[in-house]
């Protein structure tokens, strides 16, 4: 994948970063990979957990270096990303990838499975049946993207809320550290890491940072968080009718479609309703 110059090595003889104009607490430079050591730090992370505040007052200055925020999870079963088994050598450019098409072979891809297997017992494969339901209110076909939607707030802001919200108590996060990663932008965040999230439904994570880019453009989204299976977007623009968001929903189920078929709304319609309409966050993890 095509990258920025990367200021994170400074970090190593600089670790406040005072020379960058930053102002950084004790923090760490991981440069651990699947296959070793990468040849340069890809994130550098707090040594503490993060607090309110923490993302709006660095997010600005560190932005300018070309250094984007995320809240990384050190906390779950798995560990912080040292231990992600990282793998940015295997990753393509977002840009070489068009969101539309994407998308419409997740979906196709969906369906095919679905509409080659038999029934053979609960909780296998889904059937053509069970695949009518799930889908509704849209069928076999690819609906296509949904319509870009004018921001109700400012996308940076709404990532920095978003950030705050999911430090609180009673968040899913175990023990969330904000992060500095150098990429071009939010949606490339997740490539430029090697983030092996997705291996299951898409081994190269820079096609789906692809639809990241087209949900930046149309809906004002930014990557605000990561555990080793769960991304979590900020939205800025989210859709506020019944058919925006199943539109929406739509686009959401050829993403992950773990998201869906083994959520707590296990319909197209459901989940709409319940995790995209007038919803400022939104979260995906893969089996």
């Amino acid at each position: 994948m095509a990258t920025l110059p990367n200021p994170l090595p400074r970090l190593a003889t600089d670790p406040s970063g005072r020379a960058l104009g930053l102002e950084l607490p004790p923090g760490r430079l991981i440069d651990a990979t699947n296959e070793g050591a990468w040849h340069e730090p890809l994130l550098w992370h707090a040594g503490r957990s993060a607090s309110s505040g923490n993302w709006a007052r660095l997010a600005g200055p560190a932005s300018r270096l070309g250094l984007l925020p995320v809240l990384v999870d050190v906390g779950d079963q798995v560990g912080g990303p040292d231990q992600w088994e990282l793998r940015p050598g295997k990753m393509s450019y977002p840009g070489d990838h068009d969101a539309d098409e994407v998308l419409a072979g997740f979906w196709e891809d969906y369906v095919a499975d679905a509409s080659g297997v038999e029934e053979d017992g609960p909780d296998l494969e889904p059937t053509v049946e069970d695949l009518e339901e799930t889908l509704a209110p849209f069928g076999p076909d690819w609906p296509g993207l949904a319509p870009e939607r004018a921001l109700s707030a400012d996308p940076d802001v709404r990532a920095a809320e978003i950030a705050d919200r999911l430090l609180e108590d009673g968040s899913w996060f175990e023990d969330p550290r904000l992060a500095l990663v150098p990429a071009r932008r939010s949606a490339d965040i997740p490539a430029a890491l090697g983030w092996p999230g997705p291996l299951n439904h898409e081994d190269d994570t820079a096609v789906l940072c692809a639809v990241l880019r087209s949900w930046e453009d149309r809906f004002g989204v930014r990557v605000v968080a990561l555990t080793y299976d769960q991304l979590v977007l900020s939205v800025a623009a989210p859709p506020t009718t019944r058919a925006e968001a199943e539109a929406v929903a739509a686009e959401h189920f050829a993403f992950c479609p773990d998201n869906i078929v083994q959520g707590h709304h296990e319909t197209v319609r459901a989940y709409a309703e319940h995790a995209v309409q007038d919803q400022r966050m939104w979260s995906f993890w893969w089996d």
